[in-house]
């Protein structure tokens, strides 16, 4: 096998703004569409979780959505610290430091360990604040269950992360592609066997008709089960490319290039921990309403993070493409390639936008929402097709500043916007006038605004003066 790299560094050549833009356009989707076909089936396995468990009833729904939120809330920071590769590794291919990014790869490892390593014990602790919100004991010892089996995916859950970045800044994304893949077909078989159990089998599948039927925690374990072969696959596609020309990358932990990635990882990781966190709050809230309202909020949250996740996909690339000529010390170019995935972020979400509108009652009744489930849901569903598109163009505007390496504005932004903005509306809206579960999405989608704007803001201004690549 062989991988893509950045293409030549020098500008367009002179042209008419239209070609140079179409041109953007076709080398964006080259590099966003296997992204976002994996970024979409990450999120496509949340929601195949949600249609399954959903079957097993309200109170399972509930718990699985508590569980879910709890680790992302958690793993979340992890998953912003392991990005602070992202912009180190594409501003290396985009000025030919192919040695240089292996190197990255390396310390990106030893990252993944150390950190998933303390995510995983602050996670295992996380239920306990469950009680101050009010939830029910049998959510919360759902909950118990769910994180016990998927807690042990964080530290793998990472690793993959610094594989994706690094095939990301490469434009080697088939190994993505193909994991994403299998990691669902395994998701949708495992998710059903071990939820309901095997003893309704057919005969000929023998073993697996002596499965138990585990309920939330069969949820947990397909996810991290699946997990498990994603990183296979990528470390599998990694491990047959030919290796770079130059110096042997140092293999043990350089605390150095550690300190450099914490330094741009970590105000990703706040920013991720804080939009995360923002919704899980939301969840916990939800909860608070009884298992009817959390279970509306699981699923209205499984279907826009599907669509989100493809935009976070765009945004990827947009980071790649953005990093590859800040690399080259080409900031026209990176200008260019930051608002053209702007665009695509915010053309996609608007046909997303669009289903959620038309079809509200079809999504929900496909999520297997149950009786007391079904009225509530509709209503979030029309909620999040009017803040799908500013969803989109803050996802792409986290990305794109990513990739310029600016982090901190990001954390910056979602912390005002969301919990400035968004969190007092919640609050006003869902309980002060008592507008329930809607009230609180209300809430969430004026600090999406909120944070959309001032992130398509803050790349205007930067990108109108000089981008430098970070270890410049």
């Amino acid at each position: 096998m062989s991988t893509a790299v950045a293409p030549s560094s020098s500008s367009p050549r002179p042209g008419s703004r239209r070609a140079a833009i179409l041109a953007e356009l076709r080398a964006l989707s080259r590099l966003a569409i296997p992204i976002a076909i994996a970024q979409g089936g990450q999120s496509l396995m949340g929601l195949v979780d949600t249609l399954v468990v959903g079957r097993a009833g309200t109170s399972a729904l509930a718990s699985v959505g508590l569980g879910n939120g709890l680790f992302f809330a958690v793993s979340g920071f992890g998953m912003g610290l392991m990005m602070g590769f992202d912009p180190l590794l594409s501003q290396a291919v985009g000025g030919r430091a192919m040695a240089r990014a292996r190197g990255l790869l390396w310390q990106g490892g030893w990252m993944s360990l150390f950190a998933g390593l303390l995510l995983f014990c602050l996670l295992m602790l996380s239920p306990l604040l469950l009680p101050l919100a009010g939830i029910g004991e049998t959510e919360i010892a759902g909950a118990w269950d769910y994180l016990l089996w998927r807690g042990p995916s964080l530290p793998l859950m990472l690793a993959f992360l610094t594989m994706r970045s690094y095939l990301q800044s490469t434009a080697y994304t088939r190994p993505l592609v193909v994991a994403t893949v299998l990691a669902n077909v395994l998701n949708l078989g495992a998710d059903i066997l071990l939820v309901f159990g095997g003893a309704n089998l057919p005969g000929y599948l023998g073993p697996l008709r002596a499965v138990p039927a585990m309920g939330v925690a069969g949820s947990a374990l397909a996810s991290t089960l699946c997990t498990m072969l994603q990183l296979g696959v990528v470390v599998l596609a990694i491990a047959k490319l030919p290796a770079p020309e130059g110096e042997r990358p140092v293999r043990r932990p350089v605390w150095s290039d550690l300190a450099q990635a914490i330094r741009v990882g970590v105000p990703i990781g706040l920013h991720i921990a804080a939009e995360i966190g923002v919704f899980a709050l939301a969840g916990v809230l939800s909860a608070g309403l009884g298992p009817a309202s959390v279970g509306a909020h699981q699923i209205a949250i499984a279907y826009s993070s599907v669509t989100f996740t493809v935009a976070m996909g765009i945004g990827n690339a947009g980071s790649v493409r953005v990093g590859w000529a800040v690399g080259a010390h080409d900031t026209p170019r990176a200008r260019l390639s930051g608002f053209i995935a702007f665009a695509g972020g915010a053309g996609f979400m608007a046909l997303g936008a669009l289903a959620f509108a038309l079809f509200p009652g079809a999504l929900a009744r496909l999520a297997g929402a149950p009786e007391d489930v079904l009225p509530l849901v509709v209503p979030l569903l029309m909620v999040s097709a009017i803040f799908q598109v500013f969803d989109g163009v803050q996802g792409v505007g986290a990305g794109v500043l990513r990739g310029a390496g600016d982090t901190r504005f990001t954390f910056l932004a979602n912390m005002v916007g969301h919990y400035a903005i968004g969190l007092p509306l919640t609050l006003l809206l869902g309980f002060k006038l008592g507008l329930g579960v809607v009230g609180i999405w209300w809430g969430l989608c004026a600090g999406l605004i909120a944070v959309a704007l001032s992130l398509l803001w803050r790349f205007n201004r930067i990108s109108a003066g000089t981008l430098r690549p970070l270890e410049s």
